[in-house]
């Protein structure tokens, strides 16, 4: 008797098992059709982001209103701002206006306004007019030689670093970089220039926050011809030039 007990017991266990398996499952496929499971987080580690990047670009042009300005987040400040160097262009380019002469004529309007509020109590019969008296602070003078003095002593030392050939990549790519722009200088002057280099900080990063998923798989694929490429040229060319403390990549 207590051996046919024992084996009743073993069966109804099973039973019980078997309806709880049954029971779970179709609980979980329930819950499927109601429940949606988060998205399987992948890491984003293995895909490549033009200059390395690791944060958006709305984060790397620094935040804030510089930013939405860059990336026409408020298009009234970005119409105005890009308005303003076009109205500066035109007046200068367009209508070959120099920069000496405007600021001659607008010192002389200046110097004619304040003539004429100064002595206007002489006309009108009032007390005379308060001009107010503008000084630059010695701390705000300080703070920016300071600034520009700390820029112009990195830009030594990179160009040090630069020039002492050590590092044969940086040089040539600097090389590289500072004839494209001798060429392009040809093609227009200065003002030109700096225009288009202007118009170019309202463009190229809103275009690249637009499509920056087709533009890094393009840059990807650009950067792995490029090591190709330079890795045919350093095996057949830089390694053959004896320079002391060459760094190779």
């Amino acid at each position: 008797m207590a051996l046919e007990d024992t084996d009743s017991f073993v069966e109804k266990m099973d039973d019980k098992f078997h309806d709880h398996n049954s029971d779970s499952e179709s609980y979980s496929d329930s819950d499927d059709d109601h429940v949606k499971r988060p998205p399987i987080k992948t890491s984003g580690s293995n895909v490549y982001r033009l200059f390395g990047r690791d944060q958006p670009v709305h984060m790397v042009l620094g935040g804030g209103k510089p930013a939405d300005i860059l990336l026409w987040r408020n298009r009234r400040s970005t119409g105005i701002v890009v308005g303003a160097g076009t109205v500066f262009w035109v007046f200068f380019e367009m209508m070959e206006y120099h920069l000496i002469t405007f600021i001659c004529h607008l010192l002389i309007l200046s110097l004619a306004a304040l003539f004429l509020w100064s002595n206007a109590s002489v006309f009108i019969h009032k007390s005379p007019q308060h001009i107010p008296q503008i000084v630059i602070p010695e701390h705000c003078v300080l703070e920016a030689a300071s600034a520009i003095r700390i820029e112009l002593n990195r830009g030594l030392v990179v160009l040090r670093e630069i020039g002492t050939g050590r590092d044969l990549k940086k040089f040539l790519s600097v090389i590289a970089v500072l004839w494209v722009i001798s060429v392009i200088g040809g093609w227009f002057n200065f003002l030109t220039l700096f225009y288009l280099f202007y118009l170019s900080l309202f463009t190229l990063p809103l275009l690249y926050e637009k499509y920056e998923d087709q533009v890094d798989a393009i840059g990807e694929k650009a950067m792995i011809e490029i090591k190709k490429q330079y890795a045919v040229f350093d095996a057949k060319v830089l390694s053959q030039i004896p320079i002391a403390g060459f760094k190779k990549d």
